[in-house]
């Protein structure tokens, strides 16, 4: 996988909140505009602003982008809607991960669970679902040894 994509009312606000939660570095970002910008969204007119932030120890990177026109819909919001639902990130401390959420002014939409069977071979899995500031959902995991 190269990389996913969230769109974002606020790009600052964003990038700080996987930096800081997730600990992703800033990598490149541009200011998109022009005729291909426009072809391949669809969007005559077009313009975002773009970062990539990437994980320290490599893998597909998260991009943001920020366009000047856009809007939320709300029927996009349930994790039962089709499609693309959450992005998952591995942590090594659930309950501080948290912290650094809840610190960001955000909850979890429960508080973790443990997943009754085992994960592949990672072991015993444990998560928690929350929103980012645009409303995307995020689960952070994390694997015990069986």
């Amino acid at each position: 996988m190269d990389h996913v994509n969230i769109v974002c009312a606020d790009l600052e606000r964003a990038a700080h909140f996987y930096q800081s939660v997730f600990g992703l570095k800033r990598g490149f970002s541009a200011r998109l505009e022009g005729d291909w910008i426009a072809q391949v969204t669809g969007i005559e007119g077009a313009r975002a602003e773009c970062l990539f932030l990437e994980n320290p120890s490599g893998g597909a990177r998260l991009e943001l982008i920020c366009y000047d026109s856009g809007e939320i819909l709300p029927q996009n919001s349930r994790p039962d809607t089709r499609g693309l639902r959450h992005l998952a990130f591995e942590v090594e401390n659930l309950e501080m991960t948290l912290e650094k959420v809840r610190a960001l002014g955000l909850e979890p939409l429960s508080e973790p669970v443990e997943v009754p069977f085992r994960v592949a071979n990672l072991g015993v899995k444990r998560l928690v679902y929350f929103r980012d500031f645009d409303g995307v959902l995020v689960e952070a995991a994390s694997y015990a040894p069986v």
